[in-house]
């Protein structure tokens, strides 16, 4: 009986601790604090950690040309999304992402910023009602332009 009654005091307290960590983690991993979007040049991206990996990048933002871009800092965490984002590198995307807080170590990611979806953009808005064409979205030039002195 004071065996039992040992073993209750140790364990049960114990599967409570473990419980609530449990439950703290799988919460604020499927909770998002924010969600948006980032459009800009993906500049890196690589895969890197101790024990666990996980892709970081880093997008470049320029919200109107000539001015100083801003970094934006981002975690992948699934390897689809990670080829994607590979296979576009250098061209201008649109980064969907979800902010993450509460999670205490950065074995879930370096970033608050957790990445989901990666979608290609084929035009840069300078301001209202003026658009420039990225290269791939833009027509092929006519002959006559192209031949033209």
């Amino acid at each position: 009986m004071k065996r039992f009654m040992l073993l209750k005091r140790l364990i049960l307290p114990l599967l409570i601790v473990v419980a609530l960590v449990v439950g703290w983690f799988s919460f604020f991993l499927h909770w998002s604090y924010s969600t948006g979007e980032r459009a800009g040049w993906v500049q890196k991206l690589s895969h890197k950690g101790w024990i666990c990996k996980t892709w970081e990048g880093e997008q470049a933002l320029v919200s109107q040309p000539g001015a100083v871009a801003e970094k934006f800092l981002f975690t992948v965490h699934d390897d689809a999304v990670a080829a994607d984002i590979n296979r576009l590198m250098g061209k201008r995307v649109s980064l969907h992402y979800e902010e993450k807080v509460g999670l205490p170590t950065s074995c879930f990611g370096d970033t608050r910023y957790f990445i989901t979806k990666v979608v290609p953009v084929d035009e840069i808005s300078l301001t209202p009602g003026v658009v420039v064409q990225t290269p791939a979205a833009s027509a092929p030039m006519p002959a006559s332009v192209a031949s033209a002195p």
